[in-house]
């Protein structure tokens, strides 16, 4: 049987006034997904261990069926995985956005999503003005980025900038041990990228400039089990992000670059869905995940929210379930979502999230049932190794 799961990151959430007092999910044209949903196993699970941070790094860990309180050493260093960015046993990854701060204020974790081509110039003159042999700055997709620290500070507070937007940043700099030098840093990538042509270009366009770099998520390298030892599978992970890439590579699981895929609503869907359905071809297992819904929360936008949510059932849950059911092979599609992005609060939270598990083929689809926040009434099975090994076996 091939296994394949399909993530649609944040897309849970709190009803919103502007959408009626229902949730995005809710008010999404999602036919497929609710289609699927009433051919479906459903339930709501808990993805965010107790006592740990509504991360996607954590909740993605868990969705794969690794226990996050035994493997998660930081976020960073998952990205340089997926980056093939090498760690040595003293190194300390570093996530490092290029943020818009202005008065003191997180204005855009992203810098209004910058693409790729204009951060890796801001990052090579991060670089040359503040690098050295033991600080190396890497270029990644879009706003994000990575630092790799010989002997890096670890035990120090860092905090996500999406999870602060519109907030005054004062409160949530780093703080700990050595916290004086990372924040030195940030400091310092202020005046390199103050008159930075591409910021002076973005300025003219009435784009938003990346005014500095914000450090965080901090940690040592990670190892994890294989996955073929973990539930005896075999294939791959797709995503644009590297913290997925890097999950997927520390498991021992192919993880394609797919040609523009940005993270957004503007990513590549078809291709994704293809590297998908190709690794199905050679392997038993797929993982496809789309980070559109969780970057609109971030934003705050809940019609753009919406959108999304109806781009990833229309772009990626209808065709896979398509290739699927047209190869006449028996499968399970598992639909959901690693943790919720509220727009209300523009930051993660660790509320249950619904999941839907499909064995086909199904044959045609036609009643459409709820698949949302509600599910079970809210009540949530905890997401463990035996829960996700039930559901691949």
């Amino acid at each position: 049987m091939k296994k394949i799961i399909l993530v649609g990151d944040g897309m849970g959430d709190y009803p919103v006034p502007k959408l009626g007092n229902q949730t995005p999910l809710q008010a999404a044209s999602i036919p497929t997904i609710r289609k699927i949903a009433a051919k479906s196993f459903l339930h709501m699970v808990q993805t965010i261990p107790q006592g740990m941070q509504p991360g996607s790094d954590v909740a993605n860990l868990g969705l794969l069926g690794y226990d996050p309180t035994e493997n998660y050493t930081g976020r960073a260093p998952i990205e340089a995985a997926g980056a093939s960015i090498p760690m040595k046993k003293k190194d300390i990854a570093f996530r490092c956005n290029l943020v818009t701060v202005e008065k003191n204020m997180m204005e855009d974790y992203s810098s209004g999503h910058i693409t790729t081509e204009e951060a890796h110039q801001l990052i090579d003159t991060i670089q040359e003005t503040l690098g050295h042999p033991k600080i190396q700055f890497h270029g990644g997709v879009s706003y994000r980025h990575l630092l790799i620290w010989e002997n890096g500070p670890t035990e120090l507070t860092t905090e996500p900038p999406h999870e602060i937007s519109g907030k005054p940043i004062v409160a949530y700099l780093p703080q700990g041990h050595r916290e004086e030098e990372i924040r030195e840093l940030m400091e310092a990538s202020k005046e390199r990228l103050a008159n930075h042509p591409v910021n002076q270009a973005r300025i003219r366009s009435g784009k938003k400039p990346a005014t500095q770099i914000w450090l965080w998520g901090q940690g040592h390298a990670l190892t994890l089990s294989s996955y073929q030892d973990l539930h005896g599978l075999t294939g791959g992970v797709v995503s644009a992000v590297d913290l997925i890439r890097g999950l997927g590579r520390l498991a021992g699981l192919k993880a394609p670059i797919i040609p523009n895929a940005t993270g957004f609503i503007d990513t590549n869907y078809q291709g994704k869905v293809q590297a998908g359905l190709e690794i199905l071809k050679h392997h038993d297992f797929a993982y496809i995940h789309i980070e559109a819904p969780d970057e609109c929360g971030h934003m705050g936008d809940a019609e753009l929210k919406t959108e999304a949510i109806e781009a990833f059932d229309k772009e990626v849950v209808n065709p896979v379930w398509k290739g699927l059911e047209e190869k006449g092979e028996p499968y399970r599609l598992i639909i959901c979502m690693d943790h919720r992005t509220p727009v209300s609060l523009r930051g993660h939270t660790a509320e249950p999230v619904p999941l839907a598990i499909l064995n086909g083929p199904s044959g045609p689809l036609t009643e459409e049932i709820p698949f949302d926040e509600t599910l079970n009434d809210g009540k949530a099975n905890a997401i463990s190794h035996e829960t996700i090994q039930k559901f691949l076996a």
